[in-house]
């Protein structure tokens, strides 16, 4: 049985409610092919991604957590834990990681949560009754450091994720956050970054004083 615990900080979410950007993510102590873990504590001072997947035994899910498992030292070098969740039980997670590791080849390095009375799941809004009722949907959350919610990707259940778009949604908003910028449309690493706009007239005189690539005084963008 897994226990709801909101976080006492920030915007927090109710069961069946669907959490936004900004909020606080919700905390849970669910059972995991880790073991039970209470959500806070295993994400510790790590980003964390928490993503859904319909059911265990699935072809789209099959080839979306293999690919995850793959990639997980990728997002592991950038501090960042992986974490998955169904409504299945926890024995079927248990054949399911067991019979990928036989046909894909990967061994899920990552913990699924068996969200069997769907805590997890209605605590972060993945069951749509209008695609499914029984189900989860394809959520995704990237959660930052400070347990805050910092992006969410729906996908609907016939539709496979982009993991390459998820990891460039990461970086994105490590490299946002940890140099004080934006990221422009279509942005991978090494391309330039949109300086935020100017507040008053003296940052516009100095902002036309730059070097930085000037389309017009509101969108300027630099190397990093």
């Amino acid at each position: 049985m897994c226990e709801a615990s909101p976080s006492s900080e920030g915007s927090t979410t109710s069961r069946g409610a669907m959490p936004r950007i900004g909020d606080s993510a919700p905390d849970w102590t669910a059972p995991t092919t880790h073991g039970a873990l209470t959500f806070s504590e295993w994400q510790g001072d790590s980003w964390a991604i928490l993503f859904s997947h319909p059911a265990d035994f699935t072809p789209v899910c099959s080839t979306e957590l293999t690919e995850f498992g793959r990639r997980a030292d990728e997002f592991a070098q950038k501090n960042t834990k992986l974490i998955g969740v169904s409504i299945d039980s926890i024995h079927s997670h248990l054949a399911w990681v067991q019979n990928l590791g036989e046909i894909l080849n990967c061994r899920l390095p990552y913990p699924l949560i068996a969200d069997h009375d769907r805590t997890v799941a209605e605590l972060y809004g993945m069951i749509h009754p209008g695609e499914a009722t029984t189900v989860t949907v394809r959520a995704l959350f990237i959660i930052d450091p400070k347990k805050k919610i910092r992006a969410i990707i729906y996908y609907p259940l016939n539709v496979g994720r982009n993991v390459e778009e998820v990891m460039r949604t990461l970086t994105a908003l490590q490299t946002a956050d940890g140099n004080g910028v934006a990221c422009p449309v279509n942005w991978v690493p090494g391309e330039k970054v949109i300086v935020p706009p100017p507040k008053t007239m003296e940052e516009v005189d100095q902002r036309l004083a730059s070097d930085y690539e000037k389309l017009d005084f509101y969108l300027c963008k630099k190397d990093l």
